[in-house]
């Protein structure tokens, strides 16, 4: 599932940023509604963002009881979101779904929507809802919550977008340590010896209400599995080892698109990902012990990436996610070798050189010639000496 969400998420998204360029060429409008829908991430949204992975992650830990029911409720609201983003797309095409709402004066409808989409809206919060009512009937509520889940992480890999690959190298090395840290290192720093982020993706033992956080894909284990390694009927995989990845599987379609490639970034991330993601379950088997996914995730995707740049000699240009133009004449997009030289651009003077002045003639085209430089003329001298030798 988590390999399946990465390559639809990744595709889809790389569909739309294509999309959204060959409708800027045209000057269309919906181009800059999709660039409205989107969100490009920056340094500092990264640092701010893992530092409230931090302190959420502590305050779940401490005040696990008082908090979990929040984060089900916003999970379902952000479910709904990604659940209605990722079925539209489906619904619109659909030929009876064209009649709009009748002229009104209420308030989100004055603009008249699709009756369509205020349905799909209906259906969408009441998955969730239903959700949220039955989520602790282990027999079925866990295949609402993985359909909700994907949707959510479709949703999120079409509308966050990394611009370069320093961006996901930032990110991405910043959430390994992040992972690292909360798996193999917080045991030493608690009383009970446990991962602080084992503890708050699977349930504290001594919770008194017994809820468990949705962040995470479950997936029923098999008597035979060798990763039955606790009584936990369940096995965990959270959303941050799906989206992480993922969106460095977006910036590689992305740029795949940008210098028209065969989709050779896309394909070669995607199989990382799935070859780091069996590492992950197999160092759970032999370790019998809670693994950070991003600890093999990561290194899988990005010395992947990379190493692919390095061979097709783009490193530069996936490095600045630059390196390619707008051909006007067409609606593709033309590379640019980056061993080229920008040829030099004539200096412009920045004084112009001003207009001659009329003449005292009152020609005002014609400048005043000037004198030749005077020659050099022979003194009575040289020229009574010349007549005495003659």
């Amino acid at each position: 599932m988590a390999v399946g969400t990465v390559a639809v998420g990744g595709y889809w998204a790389g569909s739309r940023d294509r999309k959204k360029r060959y409708l800027k060429l045209k000057r269309d409008e919906a181009a800059e509604k999709q660039d409205e829908e989107t969100v490009d991430v920056t340094p500092i949204m990264i640092c701010v963002f893992v530092v409230m992975c931090c302190s959420m992650l502590v305050l779940l830990y401490f005040f696990y009881d008082y908090l979990a029911i929040w984060v089900i409720v916003i999970f379902c609201l952000a479910s709904s979101v990604g659940l209605h983003s990722c079925l539209w797309p489906f619904v619109r095409r659909l030929p009876f779904c064209k009649c709009r709402v009748p002229e009104n004066n209420l308030p989100y409808l004055q603009k008249r929507p699709h009756v369509s989409m205020l349905l799909l809206s209906a259906f969408c919060v009441g998955v969730s809802v239903t959700w949220m009512v039955f989520r602790n009937e282990d027999a079925w509520a866990w295949v609402l919550q993985d359909t909700l889940g994907i949707a959510f992480c479709l949703y999120m890999l079409k509308t966050v977008r990394l611009p370069t690959f320093k961006a996901c190298t930032l990110l991405l090395s910043v959430l390994f340590v992040y992972d690292v840290f909360f798996v193999f290192i917080t045991p030493f720093l608690t009383n009970s010896g446990e991962s602080i982020m084992v503890e708050v993706a699977a349930g504290p033992s001594d919770s008194t209400t017994h809820e468990k956080l949705p962040m995470v894909l479950k997936v029923p284990r098999l008597n035979s599995s060798p990763l039955a390694l606790c009584d936990r009927p369940f096995s965990l995989l959270g959303f941050g080892d799906i989206l992480v990845p993922g969106l460095l599987v977006v910036y590689c379609h992305r740029f795949d698109i940008l210098i028209q490639s065969s989709r050779i970034y896309f394909v070669a991330c995607t199989i990382a990902y799935g070859i780091g993601l069996l590492i992950t379950f197999v160092a759970l088997a032999v370790m019998q012990m809670g693994q950070p996914a991003l600890l093999y995730l990561v290194p899988c995707t990005l010395l992947t990436s990379l190493t692919v740049a390095l061979c097709r000699k783009e490193l530069p240009q996936f490095w600045t996610g630059s390196g390619f133009v707008v051909n006007t004449n067409t609606t593709l997009l033309a590379p640019i070798n980056c061993t080229q030289t920008a040829a030099p651009q004539t200096e412009v003077p920045l004084n112009p050189k001003p207009e001659p002045q009329p003449t005292e003639d009152g020609d005002p085209s014609e400048e005043k010639a000037q004198d030749p430089a005077p020659q050099e003329r022979p003194t009575t001298e040289n020229a009574d000496e010349e007549n005495k030798s003659n």
